[in-house]
């Protein structure tokens, strides 16, 4: 499956790991690029010299390219943007703002930049300034998320650009690949199913409260301020919904969550913590290595888009 993303990024499978924050990091970004796909290492909240140590620890583990993931609200987002121009990573992916003050810098730097985008206003925009790609990502997705869904997002950003469209937001097999083919993207971005692979450092608990999650198991927290989130209903999640509904003050609901990322992937509190996962949870029930779910989900859609 030969595709304008895989000529971009010079990998051989269109399956893009997601640069999800305390959870894409060195090991499971070279897992992922060793199986053939792009692995990201997810900056998030990180200073530079986490995120160094992470792109020189890849790199000692794989000589396939990989990329890393901006989280522009990040207060060290100026200094990661140094970082990767300096390291001169084969991509950026971009989330939580706009990236256009740094993609001179970037593509002088022969880095390719894909901004994750989550309307065709956006998308369109970073067309317009430089950008090599964009991920449409819908509101199925784990973590920060926008309204439109991946079904109605992806066609439209495809009629709307010229540009590559690697589609995100609901895909965890060859049947959600298929379908986001079908809708003209050239490549799928996936996170949550490469959160229980076996080279994923999270928490066992984390990985055991995907697996043994159901359809109806995420829950959205943070609509009333404009930053909606995406993950599995838990006590923290209740508590927050239901201060949510009594009117609570972007503070005190922001204090509720604060370190609950960290609590979740490191610690393994999945009551307490930050469970982030996208809608296709109740689809993941097993364990795999990166190359294994790589394999599988090419196989399916291969079989399905009638490749082989």
């Amino acid at each position: 499956m030969k595709t304008r993303v895989t000529e971009l990024l010079g990998i051989e499978k269109p399956i893009i790991q997601g640069g999800m924050a305390w959870v894409a990091e060195s090991h499971l970004a070279a897992a992922v690029s060793n199986a053939g796909g792009f692995g990201l290492i997810g900056a998030a909240n990180a200073p530079a010299d986490v995120v160094r140590n992470y792109i020189h620890e890849a790199r000692e583990l794989t000589d396939k390219p990989f990329g890393v993931n901006i989280m522009l609200m990040s207060p060290f987002a100026e200094d990661i943007a140094q970082l990767v121009t300096e390291e001169k990573v084969a991509a950026v992916t971009t989330g939580a703002g706009n990236p256009e003050k740094y993609m001179a810098q970037w593509k002088a730097a022969g880095i390719k930049v894909i901004p994750v985008i989550a309307s065709v206003a956006l998308a369109k925009r970073m067309e317009r300034v430089g950008a090599d790609a964009v991920v449409a990502e819908g509101t199925e997705s784990g973590g920060h998320i926008g309204q439109a869904t991946t079904m109605t997002l992806v066609p439209q950003v495809v009629d709307a650009v010229q540009i590559p469209v690697i589609a995100a937001g609901g895909i965890g097999d060859g049947r959600g690949m298929a379908a986001a083919f079908m809708l003209g993207a050239e490549a799928v971005q996936m996170g949550t199913r490469f959160c229980v692979a076996d080279e994923c450092v999270i928490h066992d608990k984390y990985k055991d409260r995907i697996l043994k999650a159901k359809d109806i198991d995420s829950e959205v927290t943070g609509r009333s301020h404009g930053h909606p989130v995406r993950g599995l209903r838990n006590k923290m999640t209740r508590e927050y919904l239901k201060l949510e509904a009594e009117g609570a003050s972007f503070e005190q609901l922001e204090n509720l969550t604060l370190g609950g990322l960290r609590k979740a992937v490191v610690e393994g509190d999945t009551d307490n913590g930050s469970v982030l996962a996208g809608q296709i949870a109740g689809m993941i029930t097993k364990r795999q290595s990166c190359q294994e779910i790589v394999d599988e989900v090419m196989d399916q859609a291969e079989r399905l888009l009638k490749i082989k």
